[in-house]
């Protein structure tokens, strides 16, 4: 016997919980499924070393680093004309939840406390005000002729729902919940699911032997170049390769085959640094001059595991630390990245989000094949395809109802 319910969110992910809440708030009884035994998993991880929101700045320029078919992200007024969420949206949200910001010297935003558990709770109280039920330990186990199977505690259960937006997440760190398990049923449907990648990952690097005394420790005041992106931000030595934030800005590029070249010394031009090369003590070892000249034995280090052979004249060796080839054995695997590519192409959706091949069903967040990087894109973009989903979600059953 199935239970009849309004409408069904799949997935408590920020998507889910944004599209809960846009149902929720058009007076819509919501069913909020989540396999894992609390909600927002991955949230409350990235939010471990401070939950970087949105960035602060102009819409064309945000808007750029989306790569895929980026559903739901366009640039005002029709963030909302079409109920998305860009920056400032984003912003005045968190703090209709009572969580005060600030904005970092990148543009970077961030709650004042830093963490994500504050916004989750004021979030999931709002929810339940709203009359969202949250059934946690609800797996979705695929479609039961009319019904959505379950497996839940002490059984399995069939529901039937009038609309249903799904926000199930992409592929990366499944430990978190999402298992990209639901390709097969939507495939059988119709739907066309692009094949998930890595996204926001390190790189697989085999390193020397000298090497290992640097693993965990981060690489500081370079630059990374790839085609006409460049990143600053920092990133790690790891024993399995390089991984960081840094890396993440440009990864994408790096993983569909575009060359990354690391400038040692990005604030210093290349005659500046030939010059002090060159005055370096010859009586010095390669080692101990590169580490005087450069200001830091990991940037030394790097140049002598990359940059082999070096050059002897300092104008070569100047120019070959401006352009250090960051040699790498491909990305790492999807299940240790931070996100995915891939997944419900734009073909087979609506402008609100609904699959063609499905009425009355809805997909939000990393399901959808768009890619962003961290540092706030990706989030960003998950609270805008959950709050557009939600509310086409929401417009059908209102019509339905009529």
């Amino acid at each position: 016997m199935s239970e009849a319910v309004e409408a069904l969110v799949i997935g408590a992910g920020p998507a889910g919980l944004m599209a809960a809440e846009m149902l929720a708030g058009q007076g819509a009884p919501v069913v909020l499924a989540e396999a894992m035994p609390t909600p927002a998993r991955k949230l409350l991880m990235a939010g471990k070393s401070g939950l970087n929101l949105t960035m602060n700045e102009p819409s064309a320029d945000f808007l750029r680093h989306y790569g895929g078919s980026a559903p739901g992200l366009r640039p005002p007024p029709e963030y909302l004309e079409n109920g998305e969420m860009g920056p400032a949206e984003v912003m005045d949200w968190a703090r209709g939840l009572g969580v005060e910001l600030f904005v970092g010297s990148t543009g970077r935003v961030f709650p004042v406390g830093m963490k994500a558990s504050p916004l989750l709770r004021a979030w999931l109280a709002r929810l339940s005000g709203l009359g969202v039920e949250l059934r946690t330990r609800w797996r979705w186990t695929g479609f039961r002729d009319e019904d959505w199977g379950f497996e839940m505690p002490g059984g399995v259960a069939l529901l039937r729902p009038r609309v249903v937006v799904l926000a199930l997440g992409g592929a990366s760190w499944p430990r978190l919940g999402s298992d990209a398990a639901w390709v097969p049923w939507l495939r059988a449907k119709g739907v066309t699911v692009a094949p998930f990648r890595p996204a926001n990952m390190g790189f697989r690097v085999t390193w020397s032997a000298p090497m290992a005394r640097h693993f965990g420790q981060a690489v500081k005041g370079v630059a990374l170049h790839v085609g006409d992106r460049i990143g600053r931000g920092e990133w790690v030595v790891t024993a399995e390769g390089v991984e960081g934030g840094g890396i993440y800005e440009v990864a994408a590029a790096i993983r569909e085959g575009a060359a990354a070249f690391v400038d040692l010394a990005p604030d210093l031009a290349a005659e500046e640094l030939a010059r002090r090369f060159a005055k370096a003590p010859a009586k010095l070892s390669v080692g101990n001059r590169l580490r005087r000249v450069l200001g830091d034995p990991l940037r030394a280090a790097l140049l002598m595991e990359w940059g082999r052979p070096l050059p002897a004249e300092p104008e070569r060796l100047a120019m070959r630390a401006k352009a250090l080839h960051l040699r790498h054995d491909g990305p790492m695997g999807i299940a240790r990245a931070i996100s995915s590519a891939g997944g419900i192409a734009g073909e087979s959706l609506t402008a609100t989000l609904e699959l063609k091949a499905l009425p009355g069903v809805f997909a939000a967040g990393e399901m959808l094949d768009w890619e962003a990087p961290t540092g706030g894109y990706l989030l960003t973009g998950c609270l805008a395809t959950g709050r557009l989903a939600g509310r086409g979600a929401a417009a059908y059953l209102a019509a339905a109802r009529r």
